[in-house]
């Protein structure tokens, strides 16, 4: 019999649930279920939970282990309710209604519980709140006052039991902190399929722990930080540099930049109380100069510059494969601008690294230019120059310490700095950042477009890409075949997209890359076949695919982000995190990006003088892959 027919079988009759209790006619398997509430009754769809039940009427139920971006638990227990004719309490994230049920969610018996639940796991938590990095955004430390801890009484350690694991450039590990509650473990395996994390021994003497217990740096982590965003308490978080920033702001002899994202400028309000979505990019200047920063420069730029050079590369590679018949060029060419994607591709599909752009990520290009090209233009000694960057992400701090990232002849990022860390030190200067007055960047630096913008976003840098790609080849506006030159068809949060663009028609040779192709008839009525993937776990299944020679093998550009949303979902964005805080996120990056009066990167005007007064041989030429590439190519074939 088909599943589908057993399924139907078994909603045709009047269901008994595993407690003896008949469901009422009209409920059942796809149908709904009552359940009564404190008193309040509410109908809801079989098998919901009675967490997200109560959550339907405005209970509230406290948890700790559970997450809305993760799979059901259930090891915490604070969320523990009465269901009347249940011999003991149940965790209602964890329990599904399939029969019409009663349940008290605040009787004395689940506050006892609650409480002495709270007080077990202060017993073993070491540290004072006061000098913890999660301070006043703990889940730990709420429930300690939504349930009126005021004495341990259950003792609270006065010494650590596990030395600080501080081996990573982007990731701590403090487990003294860490009240098991399998978050972190959740995260890398199920969300990101990494697996650098999981539980050793059961009951008290349980224990989250690395491979062998070996420090983080010496194990598989792709330093995402995926799981210092979930993880409840001050067990795990990024990696600060702060104090090394100050130093240099207060070091008269450096001249101290700072460039920033998108994606923290979409987020840094929530870090001032602000509801997620509110943009603050150009309060955020200010507030940067009141600091002490010299210069303050927008990462968009070097975003479009990534897609100046990356999508010529991607031309570069197609020539080499379907005109010259060079098999040894590989597509689809991955994108390389998320670092913990790229150290995900390095542990786990070395073999694929031949598809994975040179060009660098947005990042480390601005690196390179500000302690060339720029230190040069101001007379500045490169040394004395110190970049810093601020990010959404924890694994830029490991991308910046990257032994190869010193193509300038120093070090090309010097700090590397989460949204999180730059709200703190805004905050220690007295600011308020949502009250600051709007300036605008600081030149040559400060011109940038709507297409840098979006590279916060999943997709956004495929969506800028192809914003430029479309008006080199067809020499057509993008607004012809897009309305608002909004490519709508790689926008969204579904984990995997999969779009093919037609080539109709094309124009002639820009005269920026007019070196590299004699024209684009070679091109005219191909299809371009393009991926968008975000999350690891997500880029596993593309990759496997590839490997298969399913569809995704056929994709001559796919974008893969390691975060889920993309960077404005990263490892050093405002905790928490969940879908709605992300898609409110990437509205105000949206919002933004049509706000500005040139959208495409090819019109960058600072781009362009860059090109004709500093990387005089274009795209992809040989000073842009010294600088701006991991490694040397000529004409599409690699030299490492």
């Amino acid at each position: 019999m088909a599943d589908q027919d057993i399924l139907k079988e078994k909603t045709s009759r009047a269901p008994v649930s595993q407690r003896g209790q008949r469901i009422e006619a009209g409920d059942g398997i796809g149908g709904k279920v009552t359940v009564e509430i404190d008193g309040t009754e509410v109908k809801v769809p079989m098998g919901t939970t009675i967490l997200e039940a109560c959550r339907e009427i405005g209970v509230k139920i406290p948890t700790l282990c559970y997450h809305e971006d993760l799979c059901i638990a259930g090891v915490c227990r604070v969320c523990v309710v009465e269901v009347e004719k249940q011999r003991t309490l149940q965790a209602a994230c964890a329990f599904p209604i399939t029969a019409p049920i009663k349940v008290k969610t605040h009787s004395a018996k689940v506050r006892q519980a609650r409480r002495h639940i709270v007080d077990l796991l202060l017993s073993k938590h070491y540290g004072e709140c006061y000098a913890c990095a999660r301070n006043n955004n703990c889940e730990l430390q709420s429930l300690a006052k939504e349930y009126g801890v005021d004495f341990f009484r259950f003792g609270h350690p006065d010494q650590p039991l596990y030395e600080m694991d501080t081996s990573s450039h982007s990731v701590l590990r403090d487990m003294n902190k860490c009240v098991i509650c399998r978050r972190c473990i959740r995260t890398c395996i199920d969300l990101q399929e990494v697996g650098v994390l999981d539980v050793e021994n059961r009951g008290c003497e349980s224990k989250v722990v690395t491979f062998m217990d070996k420090p983080l740096a010496d194990v598989v982590c792709i330093n995402c930080g995926q799981c210092i965003n979930r993880c409840p308490t001050g067990a795990l978080r990024a990696n600060d540099p702060t104090d090394d920033v100050w130093t240099a702001i207060d070091d008269p002899s450096k001249h101290v930049v700072i460039q920033t994202a998108p994606s923290p400028r979409a987020g840094i309000g929530e870090c001032f109380g602000l509801e997620p979505g509110h943009p603050l990019t150009f309060e955020m200047n200010t507030a940067l100069k009141r600091c002490g920063f010299d210069m303050v420069f927008d990462t968009n730029f070097t975003a479009d510059l990534t897609i100046i050079e990356e999508g010529t590369e991607l031309i570069l590679r197609l020539y080499k494969a379907l005109v010259e018949g060079d098999e040894s060029q590989a597509l689809p060419q991955f994108t390389s601008c998320s670092p913990g994607w790229v150290k995900y591709i390095e542990h786990f599909y070395p073999d694929m690294l031949k598809h994975m752009s040179s060009a660098k990520s947005p990042q480390q290009m601005f690196g390179s230019v500000i302690k060339t090209y720029y230190a040069k233009l101001n007379n500045l000694d490169p040394k004395d120059v110190v970049t810093v960057a601020l990010m959404p992400c924890s694994a830029k701090k490991f991308e910046c310490n990257r032994p190869e990232m010193n193509d300038s002849g120093f070090k090309d990022i010097d700090y590397g700095l989460t949204t999180r860390e730059l709200a703190k030190m805004i905050s220690e200067t007295g600011i308020f950042l949502p009250d600051m007055p709007r300036s605008e960047f600081d030149d040559p630096f400060g011109t940038a477009t709507g297409s840098g913008v979006i590279f916060g976003a999943t997709g956004g840098v495929m969506e800028a890409a192809l914003r430029t790609v479309i008006e080199l080849v067809t020499g057509t506006k993008v607004e012809n075949f897009y309305d608002h030159a909004d490519i709508v068809p790689v926008r969204g949060f579904e984990g995997i997209r999969y779009v093919e663009l037609p080539i109709t028609e094309v124009g002639p040779v820009p005269d920026l890359i007019a070196n590299l192709v004699p024209n684009w008839d070679w091109i005219k009525g191909a299809t371009l076949k393009i991926g968008v993937c975000h999350g690891t776990a997500n880029a596993k299944k593309v990759l496997d695919n590839i490997r298969e020679g399913g569809k995704f093998s056929e994709c001559h550009f796919i974008e893969f982000m390691a975060c889920p949303g993309g960077c404005l979902g990263g490892g050093g964005q405002p905790i928490p995190t969940s879908p709605a805080i992300r898609a409110a996120r990437a509205k105000a990056i949206y919002s933004e990006d049509a706000s500005y009066d040139v959208r495409k990167s090819h019109e960058n005007p600072a781009v362009v003088k860059l090109y004709e007064d500093f990387l005089t041989d274009g795209p992809c030429g040989h000073i842009s892959h010294k600088l701006l590439h991991t490694h040397y190519m000529e004409r599409g074939k690699y030299i490492v």
